[in-house]
């Protein structure tokens, strides 16, 4: 089958090109201006196959000039190499002025919210993520029983308080009584004392008057004598009428006062006696109430001892009002310790306390991550040279790509972070490797430059931190 336009069609469905309506190669030269210009050479495009006839000889292509722009070239590489030259020496500068790492944490104070009493869970008053102020109430436990224990102490105290004042108001008493039985002891002991004195005066006095009157007895015994003589003699002269009655009977009177004389005698010394025995017993009298007084005395000075039992007791008593006031301060503080409390500023976290659960003293309730941040870079030893407390420091943190924030160094590690694990090498077992330690560098936050991140800053995100050592 033929068409108009010279194509034919063969059994395939192909068509194909009639050699009259074939037009001229185009030639190497006919495509120079489709070649770049900095190419070293023109390729030559080939005829179409579908164009020339199985029997026609190829045309031959003439070779293109070779252009080569070495101005061009020089002075790309000379660009190149001053643009390299340039980026190498900041980069040096850069480098020999500033030490970086990407081993560097956020840190952070985390808080352990734990219970310091035992007791059952009555209120929950935050949640998590939830920012909170110090001293905010976090969890109420039920009170009830410390309120008990506190009225308890409460009564105690009191009872101890009563206690006292009953010690001290008989130590007044019982000193009150041991001045007042002293005084009158004393008095008494010396009215006894005089009360002898004077009785054995008179006892002395009534002995001295018993041989006055033996004496006198003696005189009027001796008179009687005389006198019976004489008027036995007046009555035998008077039987004899040798004398008259008259003279007798002046006779029998004198020997009737003689008589008289004697028995006066006699009872005179009878009562000298008496009187001496009365003495003897105002003497005896005396000493029993000497004796009486001296129990006094001695009674009073018990009473003293007894004031002193009450002072003791009046310690004893203060002794147990300082117990009972500690016992109620303690009572207090636990009943104030079942209202959990905030420690410091911070968001709560890991929450596992519910309401109506059963806990003990210590049990964790929730954390409280500080609002305080902190980086730890953990710099190799070789880094250290340079840094002090103090320099400017640069930080990104891995969840702010595009915010760089700035602190300052503000102290090193005392040991490297390998000493202060677990399980720390010991180089002296003979099995010593050199390894670069890292230490942990302390890098604080300006305070500026986190301003409206406070809240999205974590503890544990990553950091490359950048000082400027020089």
């Amino acid at each position: 089958m033929e068409r108009s336009n010279g194509q034919s069609v063969n059994g395939r469905g192909f068509s194909v090109l009639e050699p009259t309506s074939i037009e001229p190669v185009q030639t190497a030269e006919a495509l120079k201006e489709f070649a770049p210009e900095d190419a070293d050479s023109v390729a030559t495009y080939p005829p179409t196959t579908a164009a020339v006839p199985p029997d026609a000889e190829p045309p031959v292509a003439e070779p293109a000039p070779r252009k080569r722009p070495i101005k061009l070239i020089l002075a790309a590489a000379g660009v190149g190499a001053i643009a390299a030259g340039a980026f190498g020496f900041h980069w040096w500068q850069y480098a020999s002025s500033h030490e970086e790492t990407d081993n560097a944490t956020v840190a952070g104070h985390i808080h352990q919210i734990s219970a310091r009493v035992p007791g059952t869970v009555g209120q929950i008053l935050v949640d998590d993520n939830q920012q909170v102020n110090a001293g905010q109430p976090l969890v109420v436990l039920d009170p009830r029983d410390y309120q008990i224990k506190l009225q308890q102490a409460q009564a105690d105290l009191a009872a101890a308080q009563q206690k006292a004042n009953s010690a001290q108001i008989s130590i007044a008493l019982s000193a009150k009584n041991a001045e007042a039985t002293t005084t009158q002891s004393q008095g008494d002991l010396g009215k006894a004392q005089a009360a002898i004195a004077q009785a054995q005066a008179q006892v002395s006095e009534a002995q001295s008057g018993v041989p006055q009157a033996q004496a006198q007895l003696q005189e009027a015994r001796a008179n009687l004598q005389k006198n019976q003589a004489d008027y036995k003699r007046y009555t035998d002269l008077f039987n004899e009428g040798a004398i008259s009655a008259q003279q007798r009977d002046a006779a029998l009177q004198g020997y009737s006062v003689a008589s008289a004389q004697e028995r006066a005698g006699k009872e005179a010394i009878r009562q000298a006696e008496a009187k001496v025995a009365q003495s003897q017993q105002t003497v005896a009298t005396a000493v029993s109430g000497l004796t009486s007084s001296q129990g006094g005395l001695q009674q009073a000075e018990a009473k003293g001892i007894q004031t002193r039992v009450s002072q003791s007791d009046f310690g004893t008593a203060k002794t147990a009002i300082a117990q009972a006031k500690v016992a109620l301060r303690n009572a207090q503080l636990q009943l104030s310790y079942t209202t959990i409390t905030a420690p410091s500023n911070g968001r709560i976290g890991r929450k596992t306390v519910e309401i109506g659960q059963q806990i003990q003293a210590g049990t964790p309730l929730m954390a409280l991550v500080n609002n305080e941040y902190w980086i730890t870079a953990n710099f190799k030893e070789t880094q250290l040279e340079a840094v002090r407390p103090g320099q400017a420091v640069e930080i990104k943190l891995d969840s702010f790509p595009h915010k760089t924030f700035v602190g300052r160094v503000d102290s090193l590690s005392p040991a490297s972070g390998a000493e202060f694990a677990l399980l720390p090498p010991d180089n002296a077992t003979g099995n010593f490797t050199k390894v670069v330690q890292r230490v942990p560098v302390k890098i604080v936050f300006d305070s500026n430059s986190i301003k409206g991140y406070e809240t999205m800053i974590a503890p544990g995100m990553s950091a490359v931190v950048t000082v400027a050592v020089k």
